[in-house]
C-alpha cells in the first residue's frame, strides 16, 4: 500500500462521490429563480397552514442543494429538468459559488426554523425565519436579486472570501466597480 493512500482524502478516491457532492458552476439563473419560487410557495404554505413539519421538507431541500446542487433536491430536479426547458426565457449563466453560498444561508435559516418549531414548539419564531426566507426567495424569484449573492460579493470585496473561491466573481465585481475605481 502506498503511504500516500492513507492520507488521501476519501473524495479523491471516489469520482462518483465527488461528482455527487458538487455544485454546478456556472448556474442557470432561470433554474435558480424557479427554485426560489418553489421555496416561496413552500414557506408560505408552511406558515399559512400552520404546518411546522414542512420546515423539515424545506430544510432538506436546502441541505440537498447546498451539498449536491440539484442532484438530490426534488425541487432542484423539477426546476432543472421539467420547468426550465419549458420557460420561454434565454439561459443566463451566473457563477455557482455565490448561489451555493445563498443556499447555505437558506440551509441555516430553514434548519433553525425546523428545530425551533419541532424541537422546541416555537412556531412563531420559526415562522418569522421562514418569512425572512420567503422574502429573500421572492427577491430572487421575481426580481432576480440574490441577497445571498450580494452578501457573498461583500465578503469578497472585504477579503473575507478569497478571490480564488470564485475567480469569475472577482472579474464580475471588478467590471461592476463605480467609475471612480472604488468597489
Amino acid at each position: 500500500m502506498d503511504g500516500n493512500a492513507v492520507s488521501e482524502h476519501p473524495e479523491a478516491r471516489s469520482p462518483a462521490l465527488r461528482r455527487l457532492l458538487s455544485f454546478p458552476d456556472p448556474v442557470n439563473e432561470v433554474s435558480a429563480r424557479l427554485v426560489a419560487g418553489g421555496v416561496v410557495v413552500m414557506a408560505l404554505v408552511t406558515i399559512f397552514t400552520d404546518s411546522p413539519w414542512m420546515a423539515v421538507v424545506i430544510a432538506y431541500g436546502f441541505w440537498a442543494r447546498v451539498l449536491t446542487g440539484p442532484s438530490l433536491s426534488p425541487l432542484g430536479q423539477l426546476a432543472t429538468r421539467v420547468l426550465t426547458p419549458r420557460v420561454p426565457a434565454r439561459t443566463k449563466l451566473v457563477p455557482g459559488p455565490p448561489k451555493r453560498f445563498a443556499q447555505g444561508i437558506g440551509t441555516v435559516l430553514s434548519t433553525t426554523a425546523a428545530i425551533l418549531a419541532l424541537g422546541f414548539g416555537l412556531r412563531g419564531p420559526s415562522y418569522v425565519l421562514l418569512g425572512l426566507l420567503a422574502a429573500a426567495a421572492t427577491l430572487e424569484s421575481v426580481f432576480g436579486y440574490c441577497l445571498g449573492c450580494r452578501i457573498f460579493a461583500l465578503l469578497m470585496r472585504t477579503g473575507l472570501v478569497p478571490e480564488d473561491v470564485c475567480e469569475s466573481c472577482a472579474n464580475i465585481w471588478a467590471r461592476q466597480a463605480p467609475a471612480g475605481g472604488r468597489a
